[in-house]
């Protein structure tokens, strides 16, 4: 019997959790999270094994624009199947990721479902690129707590990622990162830039825009959005 996994990949897919859980069980699947959601991946592959799975197949899941690539889903579940004690069960993993739920459907049914079985030869979780701090100027706070993400902050989010790149803004000079709950709730959607010390809020996509122009590319703060300190 072989055993599907949906697979949620980006922050995005945390926020649309309901909508997984249903796809998933309608197609007789579980579910976890490559990244910021429970389960997460390996701890639901570590679950399924010590249940006597044999045969695992997971398909990897997108339903916004700021997934990591298909890799590291093959990444973390090869990791997982190295590290694990005993009897490891077979892994299948879907070539492409699903972006809608007829997708997904394909992606796990087994006559139609192009997949690749993980060997343990796939590259592991740590490469001499990621071995040091990046030497950004900024780093870039995006709120993605409850109130923020009901608010919009999925699309304050790719307003900044898009905007920076317009801008020619690279990895030396933004650190971009989603993050918890910021606390100034009220002022839903929040984004804050470190080490400045500024704190922006109402940061819709428009304003965020406007933020990556003047603050994060020219270097001023912009009054309009900016919460006091």
């Amino acid at each position: 019997m072989t055993h599907r996994v949906v697979v949620g990949m980006s922050v995005t897919d945390v926020d649309r959790r309901e909508d997984l859980l249903a796809w998933a069980r309608e197609l007789d699947a579980s579910l976890a999270f490559l990244q910021m959601g429970d389960p997460s991946l390996s701890r639901e592959l570590t679950r399924l094994a010590d249940e006597g799975a044999g045969t695992i197949a997971l398909a990897g899941v997108s339903l916004g624009p700021l997934a990591p690539g298909h890799s590291w889903l093959r990444r973390i579940a090869a990791h997982w199947w190295r590290e694990r004690a005993g009897t490891r069960p077979e892994l299948q993993i879907a070539t492409r990721l699903a972006t809608t739920r007829e997708e997904l459907a394909e992606a796990l049914t087994d006559s139609l479902a192009e997949t690749r079985p993980i060997t343990g030869t796939e590259p592991g979780l740590t490469s001499p690129a990621w071995e040091r701090v990046p030497d950004h100027v900024r780093q870039v706070l995006i709120c993605r707590g409850p109130r923020c993400t009901a608010k919009g902050s999925e699309e304050t989010a790719r307003a900044v990622i898009l905007g920076a790149m317009e801008a020619g803004l690279g990895d030396d000079d933004l650190l971009i990162t989603h993050t918890g709950c910021q606390f100034p709730c009220n002022q839903a959607p929040v984004l804050s830039v470190q080490p400045d010390d500024v704190w922006y809020g109402n940061v819709e996509a428009a304003a965020a825009r406007v933020i990556v122009r003047d603050h994060l590319a020219d270097g001023r703060p912009v009054e309009t959005y900016r919460l006091p300190r």
